[in-house]
């Protein structure tokens, strides 16, 4: 007879939990945090929006951040280095608006990454979108709302070791006195301009207080305003706030639903996946009608699909494609999320693919990811300064 369920499954989660601290320290030596490659000085021109020659200029008169000097001279910065290049030539040359703040009246965005259908690329998503904002400086607060905290490991922080009680979003949320400071449970990261709010289990307990609370009327905000008070209260800090949402239409989306100013759902093009996304959204709709009338706001700027693991070689996820184009019209983004290796072998590491440089992989199979996902999040970033009434 085997030992009760309930131990083995305990077992087994301690171990392999043990099991990803120690690679967590084999990765990141000596004190097991993860850090941010420099970037070449090819790269920050890019992400400034200069020439090369221009830094290079900046660099030999001695004015700005100095680059690290590699092998043959070869110049590498910080990301914020780089930030502080956007500060100084915006300072000298007023009008390139190389700083890309929300400026006075600019409403903060909070966008929500949603989807309760596995494997539909939601985090993926939600990580490489965060990142690339704060690489085009932005001040961007990501949130993770997945009990899974698979957002929470990607910007290394393990959840059973890193994240303590009420250390996640439902610190700030919960009903009881314990309730805390949004701005006391924030992180930084090791992405200059980048902050997080980590996850862990600890988010169901919202799912579990919440039908009690509203069976004893509580004072103080419905379970829907919850989430849109907490980030409210660090608007001033951020231009842009990135929501991973759980896989489940549970009270904290219904919240992350509520604050939001846009809306990305991620599509695998599959007939599965296209079927649940289906209910998903009547669903969605259901329950939004009746926060609706018990006070909710829901204002949105935007909504779009996204269509993530793509490969345009398949004929049945293209046709399912034309599919959604010709339902949703101009809601489908233009640009899908290709279906990579090289995103697939990052994680291994749990790195993103900007974090990775290009040396790594075969130029071929980076060029296209990284491709993809530029144009898919410039895409992104295009309805955001169209919120802010920005060419």
């Amino acid at each position: 007879m085997i030992a009760a369920v309930d131990d083995i499954i305990a077992s087994d989660g301690r171990n392999l939990s043990a099991q990803l601290h120690a690679l967590r320290e084999s990765l990141f030596p000596p004190s097991a945090q993860k850090a941010l490659r420099r970037f070449s000085s090819g790269e920050a021109a890019r992400l400034i929006g200069v020439t090369d020659g221009y830094l290079r200029q900046l660099s030999i008169a001695g004015e700005g951040p100095m680059p690290d000097l590699g092998i043959g001279g070869r110049r590498s910065y910080t990301l914020g280095q780089i930030n502080e290049l956007r500060s100084l030539l915006d300072q000298a040359k007023p009008g390139k608006l190389l700083v890309k703040h929300r400026r006075s009246g600019d409403k903060l965005q909070v966008i929500a990454v949603v989807n309760f259908k596995g494997g539909s690329g939601k985090t993926t998503t939600a990580a490489h979108l965060a990142q690339f904002l704060a690489l085009q400086g932005y001040r961007v607060l990501a949130v993770d709302l997945d009990p899974q905290a698979s957002l929470t490991a990607l910007h290394g922080f393990q959840p059973e070791f890193d994240v303590g009680p009420n250390e996640t979003l439902y610190g700030a949320i919960r009903y009881e006195s314990e309730r805390r400071p949004l701005a006391d449970i924030i992180r930084h990261t090791y992405f200059d301009g980048l902050d997080i709010i980590p996850a862990n289990i600890e988010l169901m307990e919202f799912e579990h207080d919440t039908p009690r609370a509203l069976g004893e009327q509580r004072a103080g905000p419905l379970f829907f305003a919850r989430v849109a008070e907490a980030l409210g209260s660090v608007q001033d800090d951020y231009d842009v706030i990135v929501i991973d949402c759980p896989p489940q239409l549970g009270f904290l989306t219904l919240g992350a639903l509520c604050a939001a100013t846009g809306l990305i759902i991620t599509a695998h093009p599959q007939m599965l996946d296209i079927m649940s996304m289906c209910q998903f959204l009547l669903m969605t709709s259901d329950l939004l009608a009746v926060v609706r009338k018990a006070g909710g706001a829901l204002d949105y700027e935007f909504i779009r699909y996204l269509v993530t693991r793509y490969e345009p070689s398949d004929a049945p996820q293209t046709k399912m494609v034309a599919f959604m184009r010709s339902m949703f019209q101009d809601r489908v983004l233009t640009h899908p999320m290709l279906k990579s290796t090289a995103i697939s072998d990052a994680g291994l590491t749990k790195q993103t693919l900007y974090e990775v440089g290009r040396e790594f992989f075969a130029r071929a199979t980076y060029d296209r990811a990284i491709e993809s996902l530029d144009a898919v999040n410039a895409e992104i970033e295009s309805l955001l300064k169209s919120s802010w009434g920005r060419a």
